[in-house]
């Protein structure tokens, strides 16, 4: 799920992974997310802004939408992870 800052909740699917620390560093992460059918092409001019990320098991973090590519699967946000991993 993704939530924005006014609330607004896009369900979908995110497939995230987690890069090596830099040097005791927090481990930088980022991923992708495929917004469900019943949300369409997802939130409306995303691109640069904020969002919190919420998993299944409700562990959440805040990414940012780097880029929008879409094809025959349907619209793929590309995510940069802020903070820790949330999992």
């Amino acid at each position: 799920m993704l939530l924005s800052a006014d609330g607004t909740r896009t369900p979908g699917t995110a497939a995230l992974f987690a890069e090596p620390a830099r040097r005791g560093g927090i481990p930088p992460w980022a991923g992708d997310f495929r917004p469900a059918n019943s949300a369409g092409n997802g939130p409306k001019n995303a691109v640069g802004k904020t969002f919190t990320l919420e998993l299944p098991d409700g562990s959440t973090g805040k990414v940012v939408v780097q880029s929008l590519k879409s094809g025959k699967g349907g619209v793929v946000l590309a995510l940069m992870g802020e903070d820790a991993p949330p999992f």
